[in-house]
C-alpha cells in the first residue's frame, strides 16, 4: 500500500518542557514518508462535565474529537503521576469517549511514556491500555517504549541525546504503522 497513513499525536503532558512531548517529536521526525503526524492540543480542555457537555461541547474537544476521527492511527505518549497515566489525558480520553459514534472505537494505537523515574512510566502506560481496551482501540503490544531517566537523555532544548532511544521510537512507529495496515485489510492476527 502506497496511501499515506495519518497518525495523530497526544501527549498527555502540558508542559513547555515536557519530556513526553518531546519524545512525540522524536516520533514525527523519524516516520516513513508514507505517514503524516499531527499533534493534538490537550492544554484547553477543561475538566470533564456533564452538565456543561449537555449545554455545549467546548471547542477545543471539538477539534480534539475531529483529529481522532480522522485519524488513522494514534500515538499516545504519557507520563507517570501517582503511578497512573496524567490527569490531563484521562479527561481528554474521557471527553472524546462520550461522542457518538464512539471515536476511539477500532483506531489502532500505541504508546510511550517517558519519566524521570528508573521505569519510565510502565505503571502509566498498564493504566492507559485498560482504557484502550474499554474504549475498543487496537494497542499494539510491541514494542513497548518506556523512556526511563528521560531527564538524562533529552537536552534543556527537549532534543533527544540518547540514540538508542530514537532507534527505539523509531521502530515503534513503524511497527505501528504495520500494525494499522495489518488492521486496515481486514487481518487481525
Amino acid at each position: 500500500m502506497t496511501n499515506t497513513l495519518k497518525v495523530l499525536c497526544i501527549s498527555g503532558s502540558v508542559r513547555k518542557n515536557s519530556y513526553n512531548t518531546a519524545a512525540l517529536r522524536v516520533a514525527r521526525d523519524s516516520a516513513p514518508g508514507n505517514m503524516h503526524i499531527e499533534f493534538a492540543d490537550l492544554s484547553q480542555i477543561p475538566l470533564y462535565d456533564q452538565d456543561q457537555r449537555d449545554d455545549a461541547v467546548p471547542a477545543a474537544v471539538k477539534k480534539l474529537v475531529e483529529q481522532v476521527r480522522a485519524a488513522d492511527a494514534l500515538l499516545f505518549a504519557t507520563p507517570e503521576y501517582n503511578y497512573s497515566m496524567s490527569g490531563v489525558l484521562k479527561n481528554a480520553i474521557d471527553w472524546v469517549s462520550r461522542e457518538q459514534p464512539q471515536p476511539f472505537a477500532g483506531k489502532p494505537a500505541a504508546i510511550m511514556s517517558a519519566s524521570m523515574s528508573l521505569l519510565g512510566g510502565v505503571r502509566a502506560q498498564y493504566d492507559l491500555r485498560r482504557a484502550m481496551v474499554f474504549l475498543d482501540m487496537h494497542c499494539l503490544n510491541k514494542p513497548e517504549v518506556m523512556i526511563a531517566s528521560a531527564h538524562e537523555r533529552f537536552d534543556a532544548e527537549g532534543r533527544l541525546t540518547d540514540e538508542t532511544t530514537g532507534e527505539f521510537i523509531a521502530k515503534l512507529v513503524a511497527a505501528l504503522g504495520d500494525w494499522t495496515r495489518k488492521l486496515q485489510a481486514g487481518d487481525k492476527q
